[in-house]
């Protein structure tokens, strides 16, 4: 709770004060990935709703509990019509159900009147008794009680994993737009810059053409230039607005209060950020991870409900067999053991068994055939998240190619550039290679872009394939 506190104000600081900071350094008004994603996996209210997985698992457990919790009782019941007592009864005791599957009674009946059932008839002192109910056929091994326990406790790690699937999906969406922003925002820059050199170039021409160093004719490819290098940075501009309140779906104040991006908060720019190499732990350990993804726990959990609820189908394939045995005893002054004889007791049996079972046997077919539903969906969900595992992994080394060996790409369209300029402002160029070259450096700036945010974006789609989004040990252990 401190750190996440800490964390919300540094970005309400970021958020608000951005004009009081107007002497600050360009680096502190970076809005980087991790303090981000920080801000997004403690603060969201997909995140705080996923935390509420483990209390309702627990609330699931107390339920379950509850069905083994001992319970008082007491029952009264008389009949009096024209000032005659015709019975008054009295029951009243505890029960205790156990794991085991017998329930304990223990408790006192007192019966009076004149019309009394004679099988009602106690002392005047009343009879204690305590006696248990034992389950011989059906209920023996299992029962709803205990069912609902088993299944609760397969709830937690079942409820566990939901939390941590719902997290894995949140941050992947909210990395994806935060890479979204990043590439429109240094696109922009890119069409800004443009623009600028650009109109820069158009004054140059246009007093070079009034002094004759240029035709007129080259004020006029000038200004087309210009015109369309505004036309890029205005859209540029507008995918940027656009990836902004995006990014800003993402960020909220516990949950509650949504946020905006301020208007001086900025990704790193693209010369300064460097491409990530793929893990080759993660490909070594590939089949491993993916076996741990918590889809596939998810749904290992929810079999193993099915199955315990099968088993508890299956107890209706037996005949219900229930003993009761309950030993009684009439209290004599304060020794309430002073009357207790072997012979003394209440004994019940109670047996029922349906002959032609079509019901019970069909319920335990249905079971049977979900389980393994379940089980192929299991299989093809494993193999699903091994392929695209291992192809966001293979876009992540790609990537990291792609990006070093297109950064010396970048540089050398930027010499060229610049080489054609010197030649230009020396008369041995013309304005349209100028142009050409310079549309060969933007497109290499933008190609470079696009391929610094696919490596970003293969590197958390590598963890996002594999489930490990939000858990310790990968990108996001640091939040």
């Amino acid at each position: 709770m401190f750190r996440s506190f800490i964390l919300l104000l540094g970005l309400l600081f970021s958020l608000t004060s951005l004009h009081a900071r107007s002497q600050s350094t360009d680096s502190a008004r970076v809005f980087t990935f991790d303090n981000y994603l920080s801000i997004v996996s403690l603060n969201h209210p997909l995140a705080k709703a996923a935390d509420l997985r483990t209390d309702a698992a627990r609330a699931v457990m107390l339920r379950a509990r509850g069905g083994f919790d001992p319970k008082i009782y007491t029952e009264v019941y008389e009949k009096n019509f024209k000032e005659t007592e015709y019975y008054r009864l009295l029951d009243a005791g505890l029960k205790v159900p156990t794991w085991l599957g017998l329930d304990l009674k223990a408790g006192f009946e007192s019966n009076r009147g004149q019309f009394l059932d004679p099988q009602n008839d106690t002392s005047t002192d009343g009879l204690l008794f305590a006696g248990v109910t034992l389950p011989i056929g059906k209920g023996l091994f299992i029962d709803k009680r205990r069912a609902d326990l088993r299944k609760a406790r397969l709830a937690q790690g079942l409820n566990e994993a939901e939390r941590l699937s719902l997290i894995n999906e949140l941050l992947f969406e909210a990395g994806d737009a935060y890479w979204s922003w990043f590439s429109a925002y240094n696109n922009m820059k890119v069409f800004e810059n443009a623009l600028g050199l650009a109109q820069n170039r158009r004054q140059f021409v246009k007093r070079g053409a009034e002094l004759g160093n240029f035709p007129s004719i080259d004020t006029l490819e000038a200004g087309i230039q210009v015109q369309n290098r505004f036309l890029s940075y205005e859209q540029a501009k507008l995918d940027f607005l656009n990836a902004t309140a995006q990014l800003s779906v993402f960020l909220w104040v516990d949950g509650e209060i949504p946020m905006e991006i301020g208007e001086d908060l900025f990704p790193q720019t693209f010369d300064l950020l460097d491409s990530f190499v793929a893990d080759q732990q993660i490909q070594m350990n590939l089949d491993t991870l993916v076996q741990n993804h918590p889809m596939l726990v998810r749904t290992e959990f929810k079999i193993d409900q099915m199955k315990v609820e099968r088993r508890l189908l299956k107890e209706d394939l037996k005949p219900v067999l229930n003993l009761n045995y309950t030993p009684i005893s009439e209290p004599v002054g304060n020794n309430i053991f002073a009357d207790f004889q072997a012979e003394n007791y209440t004994f019940g049996l109670e047996f029922s068994f349906p002959i032609l079972l079509r019901k019970e046997r069909g319920n335990v077919k249905l079971a049977s055939i979900g389980i393994r539903n379940a089980e192929f969906d299991l299989q093809n969900k494993r193999q699903e998240l091994v392929f695209k595992s291992q192809a966001a992994l293979n876009e992540w080394q790609t990537t990291k190619i792609q990006a070093d060996q297109y950064q010396q790409t970048v540089v050398d369209y930027q010499s060229l550039l610049r080489g054609e300029q010197r030649k230009f402002d020396a008369g041995e160029s013309s304005l349209f290679l100028v142009n050409s070259r310079e549309v060969g450096f933007i497109q290499a700036q933008t190609k470079l872009i696009e391929i610094l945010a696919k490596n970003q974006l293969a590197r958390i789609k590598t963890y996002y394939s594999l489930g490990l989004l939000g858990q310790e040990g990968t990108l996001t252990d640091q939040l």
